[in-house]
C-alpha cells in the first residue's frame, strides 16, 4: 500500500514567524547595465515565497506571493510583463514548485493563479500559465473573480456579503469572508473596491500576512472610488482588530526613506526604498488621513503614502 504523504500543519493557533529581513533589488543607474535577476524571489518560510519583478523589465517593479498548501500552491499576482524571455515567471514557478514537491512529495500537486485585481501590472503574466497541467488561472476581472470567490455582484455568486452593492461588506465590513483552502492552509479573501473595483484581500493565517494589492502599500494610494476606499479601509482596521496581522503587504514599493517623498512615476532605480511589510498602526495612519482629505481631489502627501484621489 502506498504511504500517504505527510501533511504539513498550517493551522497552529497563531501565525508562525518567518524572515522578512531582505534587500529587495531596486533597479540601477542604468538599465541597461542592469545585473539583478529578472525575478527576485524571497523565502520567508519554506512554504511562503515572495517574488518582486525587475525594473529594468518594468518600472512598475510589482511582488507577487506564492503560498503552499498541502493539496496546491496558490500564486497571488503574476507580474507586469507577459514575455517569458524578459519575464520567466513561469519557469521560476515551476522551480519553486519542483523544489517544495521534492520536499514534500505528494501526487496530483495543484497550483491556482489568482490576483489582487486586474491593472495590466498584476495580470501580465497569466498568459505563461496557459495550458499548464493541474492548474487553475481565474481571470481577475470581477465577474470571473467574484464568481470564483462567492462574493455578491458577480452572475451566479452567492451573497455572502454586505449590503451596500459593491461587495465590501457594508460599513464596518460585517461579511464573513470567503475561503481558498490550499489544502489545511485556508486562505480568507474578501472584495476590497475603491482602488478597483475588482479588488481582493488576502488572509493568511499561517504567516498572518495581509495582501492588500495596490489598495494599502508604500506609495501613492490611487482612488478611483472614494467610499469604497473608505469603507475598505475600515473594514481592513476592523479585521485586524480581531485577527492576528504580522505584516501589512502590498505590491509596491513607491515611496523613499525620506518622509513623504516618493519616486517619480517610472523611475527604475530607487536605492532608497523603505521596506515592504507596513504595520496595523500605518493602517490606522491612512484612516486618520482619509479624514483629514475629506473627498478633496488631488494629491495628498503623508509621511508613508500619498493618497491620489481622480478628479485632482
Amino acid at each position: 500500500m502506498e504511504t500517504p504523504p505527510e501533511l504539513i500543519d498550517f493551522t497552529a493557533g497563531h501565525p508562525r514567524s518567518g524572515d522578512l529581513d531582505v534587500s529587495w533589488i531596486h533597479g540601477s543607474e542604468s538599465a541597461k547595465h542592469n545585473t539583478d535577476p529578472d525575478i527576485q524571489v524571497h523565502a520567508y518560510d519554506e512554504h511562503t515565497f515572495i517574488l518582486r519583478q525587475n525594473m529594468a523589465v518594468n518600472y512598475e517593479a510589482p511582488f507577487m506571493f506564492l503560498l503552499f498548501g498541502n493539496d496546491r500552491a496558490v500564486l497571488i499576482d503574476t507580474g507586469a510583463t507577459a514575455s517569458a524571455d524578459f519575464f520567466p515567471l513561469r519557469q521560476v514557478i515551476d522551480g519553486l514548485l519542483d523544489a517544495w514537491l521534492v520536499a514534500h512529495p505528494r501526487p496530483g500537486y495543484q497550483l491556482l493563479v489568482l490576483h489582487t485585481h486586474p491593472h495590466g501590472d498584476h495580470v501580465a503574466g497569466d498568459s505563461q500559465f496557459a495550458g499548464r497541467p493541474g492548474t487553475v488561472v481565474v481571470d481577475a476581472d470581477r465577474d470571473s473573480a467574484w464568481e470564483f470567490f462567492g462574493f455578491a455582484g458577480a452572475p451566479g455568486a452567492s451573497a455572502n456579503t454586505g449590503d451596500d452593492g459593491d461587495g465590501s461588506g457594508g460599513v464596518g465590513g460585517t461579511a464573513l469572508p470567503a475561503q481558498v483552502d490550499l489544502g489545511g492552509r485556508v486562505l480568507q479573501c474578501w472584495p476590497s473596491p475603491g482602488h478597483h473595483n475588482a479588488a481582493v484581500t488576502f488572509y493568511d493565517p499561517h504567516t498572518g500576512f495581509l495582501l492588500t494589492g495596490d489598495t494599502v502599500y508604500p506609495g501613492r494610494l490611487y482612488i478611483q472610488d472614494w467610499p469604497a476606499f473608505v469603507r475598505t479601509v475600515d473594514r481592513l482596521i476592523g479585521f485586524c482588530s480581531t485577527h492576528p496581522v504580522t505584516h501589512v503587504l502590498g505590491c509596491h514599493i513607491e515611496m523613499s526613506r525620506d518622509s513623504g517623498v516618493d519616486y517619480p512615476v517610472f523611475t527604475t532605480y530607487q536605492p532608497d526604498e523603505p521596506p515592504l511589510q507596513m504595520t496595523v498602526g500605518q493602517l490606522r495612519e491612512i484612516r486618520r488621513a482619509i479624514d483629514e482629505v475629506g473627498e478633496r481631489p488631488g494629491r495628498h502627501v503623508f509621511p508613508g503614502f500619498i493618497l491620489c484621489l481622480e478628479g485632482g
